[in-house]
């Protein structure tokens, strides 16, 4: 890859130009032949390879969109009230509004008989004053007219009708004279009853939404009652999931010889969204370095993430390595794609750094389905929360009693993750599947990993392990 190509990882960007903070360093500058990563080192842990990749990513910086597309964005500014919610005294009630005194000791035998002198509709012009012996029609949400003090339902009345207890609101113009005549009221009401007051919601100046809140439809319901047409957020992560692999076919289309469906590009790119990040899929590119490298200039102008899956073992056409490793690029500061062995099953081989003049963060991981998927939860799930500038990154972790019908074989010195299926009630957990990094219909079974630490080889029936739910 030439320096100059618009993909190059050592491509010069500013922070003025490239909407991101100034990168840092990239894996390799960041190591001298004193620290633990130097270049001669041949294997980093689990703990280290996540720090490294989000100290190299930084927030998305803030944007100010309409409430319709600030849906899943992370807002960066408290919000206050700026009136009160809801901002008069309103009915919660299809009825009528009433002074307390004219109801008193109401009842189906000896009914209060008031006056109606007008309608109070929810958005209407002019309200009427209710006055001794008179009453309202009133409309659920509509404002409490002068003079009343309490709503009665209409449940509670006639209607209007001269009958027995009504059971909806008529018309107005198919009321008894309109909006006139005469209401009995079958039960006395307490002063506010059925009243909204104005600010029991919310008052002015109250804190309606904290920075650092992810906005969810309840969230932008509150934005848009309190009359935000517009608010400022980090945007959601762009995230670009590219498989890899010649032997790989879409859905849908007919398998050749040593042909598979891809599925890894579809996983990761559900996996993305599921991590609150807008997510492209791209169709698997083949085993060619020249074709990768277009493929990803094509896909950084709408890449804040690019995540590759496949190509980064040490196979004769690992394309990924092959399209990435240039030499020139671990010379230029902020830039660079470092591959690495990881002391973690499944999921050995993983590459990290950034490409393209405006130095997007890119990971590259394994191609096989569980190892990808599992590597995805682990290092690019953090990085696109990073990126949406979410203080809590990662999955919730809970300790749960191990069920299984044998002991648990685990490599020593390598962090190990397994599949299995969380029981919360009874805090255990069932092993699914075996250790293979193939094993697809297992992982769909799936809604926790079970994490074996480097340091044991065994883990018995009935122990306690740690889980990263992932249902």
């Amino acid at each position: 890859m030439s320096p100059a190509s618009p993909v190059s990882p050592g491509s010069p960007v500013s922070p003025e130009t490239s909407g991101r903070p100034e990168s840092p360093q990239s894996p390799a500058s960041r190591q001298s032949p004193e620290s633990p990563e130097s270049p001669e080192r041949t294997v980093w842990t689990v703990d280290e390879h996540l720090d490294d990749i989000l100290a190299s990513v930084h927030p998305l910086d803030p944007i100010e969109l309409q409430l319709p597309d600030a849906q899943g964005c992370v807002l960066v500014e408290d919000v206050t009230v700026p009136v009160a919610l809801p901002p008069f005294d309103n009915s919660s009630m299809d009825g009528y509004a009433v002074r307390v005194a004219d109801v008193a000791g109401a009842s189906e035998e000896y009914p209060a008989v008031l006056t109606v002198v007008g309608d109070v509709a929810a958005g209407g012009d002019g309200l009427p004053e209710v006055g001794p012996g008179q009453a309202a029609r009133i409309m659920t949400g509509a404002p409490l007219p002068p003079g009343a003090e309490a709503v009665v339902p209409v449940e509670w009345t006639d209607g209007g009708t001269g009958e027995g207890a009504a059971t909806s609101m008529r018309p107005a113009g198919a009321a008894p004279q309109g909006a006139g005549g005469e209401v009995r009221v079958h039960r006395p009401a307490q002063a506010r009853a059925h009243v909204r007051a104005r600010g029991s919601d919310v008052s002015a100046g109250d804190l309606a939404l904290r920075a650092g809140t992810v906005l969810g439809p309840a969230q932008i319901g509150l934005l848009a009652a309190i009359g935000r047409g517009t608010v400022r957020v980090r945007p959601r992560p762009r995230v670009v999931v590219l498989s890899t692999g010649s032997e790989l076919v879409q859905p849908g289309a007919e398998l050749g010889p040593g042909r598979i469906y891809d599925s890894n590009s579809f996983a990761l790119a559900a996996a993305a969204r599921d991590a609150g990040a807008i997510a492209y899929r791209v169709g698997a590119v083949t085993d060619d370095a020249d074709t990768l490298r277009a493929t990803i200039e094509e896909q950084l102008v709408r890449a804040d993430l690019l995540v590759t899956t496949g190509g980064v073992s040490v196979g004769a056409y690992d394309v990924v390595k092959e399209a990435l490793s240039a030499a020139s690029d671990a010379d230029e500061p902020g830039g660079g794609v470092e591959f690495r062995s990881l002391a973690m099953q499944p999921g050995k081989p993983q590459g990290f750094g950034s490409v393209g003049p405006e130095h997007t963060p890119l990971l590259a991981l394994p191609g096989n389905p569980v190892s990808s998927y599992v590597s995805f939860e682990l290092f690019a799930r953090p990085a696109i929360r990073a990126l949406m500038g979410l203080a809590d990154l990662h999955r919730p972790r809970v300790r749960a009693r191990l069920a299984a019908g044998g002991p648990l074989p685990s490599p020593a010195g390598k962090r190990q993750f397994l599949r299995g299926t969380y029981d919360a009630g009874a805090g255990t957990v069932t092993p699914v599947g075996g250790a293979g990094s193939h094993l697809v219909a297992a992982l769909a079974q799936a809604d926790a990993l079970i994490v074996v630490p480097e340091d044991t080889t065994l883990v018995e029936p009935g122990a306690e392990v740690e889980l990263v739910l992932i249902g």
